[in-house]
């Protein structure tokens, strides 16, 4: 598998326990989440150097990612746009709004990074089959990028996944399995069939070590687009904290190259009705418990036992940043305003993070001159009819 110059391996999060590349799955030693390592003093790049290359791909951060871009299973993923929404600036009372617009990766989602590194990982060490449950976005993802790759995708969705989604993962080439109930039911099955299946490689958050690896690149271009100004504070809606985890490790690997002095905080944002971060983060808990009853229309970010909930939570304390959780109907709110307002598209889980902002704000948690920075996650395409059935709902 070839590999990056300072790429050193995978490291256990839990026991330190360090293993190569080839091992893409959780700690053999203690079933730890595993993470790419780097030896930063190994790396010399300057802004000039990023800079001068063109903005067309995460994959312009090779050196602070495992795998070498002429190796990549890529479809120019990245590279999305940060777009400027004084509107919204003002009814937040902020100094600037940005959305960073995720939903213009190739299949419509932040999850297209992710994917990217991971299915690389599994391609360059002769894999055959990937699986995994996902909410709806990472399924289908998978599912594009093992058909790129030449290999055979295995997907769980929960029936409640929308109706693109599924479609999507069957047009890719995919093995799409519609499970009964909700995320976890899912997830149930997609463990039976991974213990039924030896050549399957999984490719479930947290279990394979690349996805979060790949989108912290969101960060670095957020960082980038701003001219290295690190914004105030980005909210990630958050279900698993894939996209915030990794987005706390960007900011570090900035501050360790000097490339910038300081780190944004932090906020996940998430729906009342399956809210553990939030939960955690507003009792004091290290780690998160279980949601007995998940109940929101925000599917997408729909997880009601995160099995990286505690490093979300040191991400979010460590950057400064917290948690916030709103109602449905706020959410759905949020997500026509920027329609409306910007012309922004967001999927009512994506729109968690503009409603999470609203509420930060009418808590008094910005000061009036910050940058505050919303990842949208997912086009609002993908689930469009939800949103018009709020309209009418509201007699629009």
């Amino acid at each position: 598998m070839a590999t990056t110059d300072a790429f050193v391996g995978l490291e256990c999060v839990d026991c330190d326990a360090t293993y190569d590349a080839d091992e893409t799955n959780r700690c053999p030693d203690c079933g730890g989440i595993l993470e790419p390592s780097y030896d930063y003093d190994a790396i010399d790049l300057e802004r000039a150097d990023l800079e001068s290359r063109s903005f067309d791909s995460m994959w312009r951060y090779e050196e602070l990612l495992p795998f070498l871009r002429e190796t990549a299973v890529t479809t120019d993923e990245g590279a999305t746009p940060l777009v400027e929404c004084p509107t919204l600036a003002e009814e937040l009372g902020v100094g600037r709004l940005l959305i960073k617009d995720e939903g213009r990766n190739p299949t419509g989602t932040i999850r297209d990074r992710g994917q990217s590194v991971a299915v690389t990982a599994v391609a360059g060490r002769g894999g055959t089959d990937v699986a995994l449950a996902s909410t709806g976005d990472g399924g289908q993802s998978a599912a594009a990028y093992a058909g790129r790759a030449g290999l055979e995708s295995h997907v769980y969705l929960p029936s409640r996944s929308g109706f693109s989604n599924k479609a999507m993962v069957n047009v890719h080439g995919g093995d799409m399995n519609v499970v009964g109930g909700r995320y976890d039911d899912a997830v149930g099955a997609f463990e039976e069939g991974l213990a039924e299946h030896d050549e399957w490689r999984s490719l479930q958050a947290f279990s394979t070590p690349y996805r979060h690896e790949g989108e912290k690149t969101t960060l670095f271009e957020i960082v980038e687009q701003l001219e290295w100004a690190v914004p105030d504070a980005v909210v990630y809606p958050t279900g698993g904290g894939v996209a915030l985890v990794g987005g706390a490790k960007a900011a570090t690997e900035l501050q360790t190259l000097g490339l910038v002095d300081d780190r944004p905080s932090l906020y996940a944002a998430q729906a009342e009705g399956c809210a553990p971060i939030v939960d955690a983060f507003e009792s004091g808990a290290a780690d998160t418990e279980p949601v007995e009853t998940p109940d929101t229309i925000c599917g997408g970010i729909e997880v009601p036992d995160p099995v990286a909930g505690g490093r979300v939570l040191e991400a979010i304390s460590e950057t400064g940043g917290g948690a916030v959780a709103t109602d449905d109907q706020d959410v759905l709110e949020a997500g026509v305003t920027v329609a409306q307002h910007e012309g922004l598209e967001m999927t009512p889980s994506a729109a968690a993070a503009a409603g999470g902002a609203w509420e930060l704000a009418e808590r008094g948690e910005f000061d009036g001159d910050e940058t505050v920075v919303l990842v949208n996650t997912a086009t609002g395409n993908k689930e469009a009819d939800v949103l018009r059935s709020y309209l009418m709902s509201q007699g629009v």
